[in-house]
């Protein structure tokens, strides 16, 4: 396994680009620490797939450096740079069986064949087609080809990492789930170096250590799960991540007093910054709904199973609410904000609180 440092990283598909715009991938200046197991997660088109394939040696950054352990790695080819990559739909060998499919690779590289069947053993009870190894490929479901294209990345155990490049999208739900879990294990019991392209944020919070959120070809923030959702960075992060995403609110702020219209919000601090376009951020976890607090009207209840969800009209704007599948809504509902829920940005950036 590697540690991967993209140093200054930048990418256009323009021959010859002039200002920022014409980066489909900002400049990324980052390191995956080696045995990591990472998340790029961000809307289509945000630069995440372009950002795992110059990883990957399938293109070419326009400027910067990628360097594997501190060697600089930039003009090798993939073959060169020993990548295992999953792709969104199955690369396998249709003629093959299910063990020479993950054997080839192997066979490739020379290894023993006493070698190649231990390993590709191993990895078909991993990947749960033991008795699936002696078919042809031709015959398989979506589900099991994609498995095999797992495994067929899972069994080198000499590879410097393994990119996922939304591995899971021919995948029926259930079995995603039990993928994403097998692959969670497989990460914890032999410390792959693994970096995952995603647009759907459970993917990502279920698989990884850290989450790289991209957002307009740029990386806006790098986290945990709980840091992503209790302090996200901007407002992007908030509204992309969460279901429903996190409320955000215009305001003027003054000392520890945010205005929403006429209404006056107590914050837990003042803003360190109030210049730019302020906003406040909370996420409907936050918002409490009950007979004390500020006067709203509700629009819709959507229950979801677990919980319900409340939208109201506050000042004019729709605001989300969470709560418990029991709970019942008052007559005369009104809500207040948890102050440990509160976020404040200015030009939607996170800006920290003094107490």
């Amino acid at each position: 396994m590697a540690r991967i440092d993209l140093d200054h990283i930048r990418h256009s598909y323009l021959p010859n680009p002039q200002k920022d715009t014409d980066f489909a991938l900002k400049e990324v200046h980052h390191t995956f620490q080696d045995g990591g197991a990472y998340a790029l997660l961000g809307p289509s088109g945000c630069g995440k797939t372009t950002l795992l394939n110059i990883i990957s040696g399938l293109l070419h950054p326009s400027h910067g450096k990628l360097l594997f352990n501190g060697n600089d790695v930039t003009n090798l080819s993939t073959q060169e740079r020993n990548i295992a990559q999953v792709f969104q739909f199955p690369v396998i060998y249709d003629t093959m069986t299910v063990y020479d499919n993950l054997a080839f690779p192997l066979r490739n590289r020379g290894v023993p064949e006493a070698d190649i069947d231990r390993k590709v053993r191993e990895t078909l009870d991993m990947i749960d087609l033991a008795d699936w190894a002696r078919r042809k490929a031709r015959g398989l479901t979506a589900d099991q080809k994609q498995k095999i294209s797992l495994g067929r990345g899972l069994v080198r155990s000499d590879v410097n990492a393994i990119l996922f490049d939304e591995p899971l999208t021919v995948i029926d739900p259930h079995m995603k789930w039990v993928l994403r879990s097998q692959l969670k294990q497989l990460h914890r019991r032999f410390g792959y170096t693994m970096v995952y392209v995603t647009h759907d944020q459970t993917e990502a919070l279920t698989f990884a250590d850290q989450v790289v959120v991209m957002y307009d070809g740029g990386i806006v923030q790098i986290g945990t799960p709980a840091e992503l959702f209790e302090r996200p960075k901007h407002t992007f992060v908030g509204y992309f991540i969460g279901s429903p995403g996190m409320n955000v609110l215009p305001i003027e702020v003054e000392g520890k007093t945010a205005k929403l219209g006429s209404l006056a919000i107590v914050l837990p601090g003042a803003p360190e910054k109030t210049a730019g376009a302020m906003e406040l951020g909370i996420r409907p976890e936050y918002v409490r709904l009950g007979r004390v607090g500020i006067g709203v009207s509700i629009s819709k209840v959507e229950d979801v199973g677990r919980h319900k969800v409340v939208r109201a009209r506050l000042e004019g704007r729709e605001i989300a609410a969470i709560i418990g599948e029991d709970e019942e809504i008052p007559a005369e509902p009104k809500l207040r904000f948890e102050p440990a829920g509160i976020n404040v940005y200015a030009d939607s950036w996170r800006v920290e609180m003094r107490a």
